[in-house]
């Protein structure tokens, strides 16, 4: 048995209870944007550029050795020398989501006075959402890179930016996502998880994978820490950021 499954298996149940009970952490609503979501988006953004976006150029290797051996499925291999466009992609899919839920909030506000996103648009987003936890679930099991450190390093981060995302969509959605969309997230990242223990992607696939998370991560946080009305602490996203960069360089 894989000394790692228990730990990931249980950090993937951690990390659905995440979305299940970070809105009982009443501190965090509260403006200047509070210290905490700050600080835990500069875990994330760290742990992005400091672990994640390296490892994308062994991921492109392998995604050039699965072009080569004809092992990329036809349909992805424009990435075969631009991994990073996954990345790319990634981050241009959640912020077009992003708009699209604020422009809906900002209609129903004119129209209905709520405060709402409208019920389509809450189904895309968590929809996009779901997918982007699932994926996190599945890597929590198939990241061996560092050991049980590594996987504990991946947890902690991605614990926080869960935290980060929940607050985020909490602002867009209001009772929808407590009624529904929390559950459906903790769902997805179960469902993820559960995939993880049935099926193995190939080496190439992951590299996928990593950088379409990758990409997701730097918008979700900054598109929480760069408007003027959250007013953030950056005092306290750069702490985050310092603290974390030094524990993954000690690594």
């Amino acid at each position: 048995m894989n000394p790692q499954l228990l730990p990931a298996l249980i950090a993937v149940a951690v990390l659905a209870l995440v979305h299940l009970l970070a809105g009982k952490l009443k501190f965090l609503d509260v403006t200047p944007r509070s210290i905490w979501l700050s600080g835990s988006s500069g875990i994330s953004v760290a742990y992005v550029f400091v672990h994640l976006l390296p490892e994308l150029a062994e991921g492109q290797r392998a995604v050039a050795e699965a072009t080569e051996t004809g092992l990329l499925p036809q349909a992805l291999r424009f990435v075969e020398h631009h991994v990073y466009l996954v990345a790319l992609m990634g981050m241009a899919a959640f912020y077009g989501l992003e708009q699209i839920a604020r422009r809906s909030r900002s209609h129903l506000r004119e129209e209905q006075d709520t405060e709402t996103a409208s019920v389509g648009v809450f189904y895309l987003h968590i929809g996009s959402f779901a997918i982007y936890n699932a994926l996190i679930g599945y890597l929590m099991l198939h990241r061996n890179e560092d050991g049980l450190s590594g996987l504990l390093f991946f947890f902690v981060a991605y614990a926080f930016h869960f935290v980060v995302n929940d607050y985020g969509l909490r602002q867009h959605h209001r009772r929808d996502y407590e009624r529904v969309g929390r559950w459906l997230l903790a769902g997805a990242v179960v469902l993820g998880g559960a995939v993880g223990l049935a099926a193995t992607l190939s080496e190439a696939a992951l590299a996928v994978a990593f950088a379409f998370i990758a990409g997701g991560t730097i918008l979700n946080v900054l598109k929480e820490e760069l408007p003027e009305d959250r007013e953030s602490r950056f005092w306290a996203f750069a702490l985050g950021t310092a603290c974390y960069t030094v524990l993954l360089l000690a690594l």
